[in-house]
């Protein structure tokens, strides 16, 4: 499973960066690259909170998967 991360520069200058496949995933940078950053940072934090409090969604059906060796 891959996030896609959409992202447009406004009109004020600022980039703006979100990955729809996770509601409030939403944030601006100075620069694309820190948008892009900055999203990636925020959407690995709502996925945590989620898998920590037992939350599941559409998105994460399964994160890990544990094998024998």
């Amino acid at each position: 499973m891959g996030f896609t991360i959409e992202i447009e520069q406004d009109k004020d200058g600022r980039w703006i960066a979100e990955i729809p496949q996770i509601s409030g995933a939403m944030v601006y940078g100075r620069t694309r690259e820190e948008a892009v950053s900055r999203v990636e940072a925020l959407a690995l934090r709502v996925l945590a909170e989620r898998i920590e409090h037992g939350e599941t969604s559409p998105v994460i059906e399964k994160v890990f998967s544990v094998v024998a060796a």
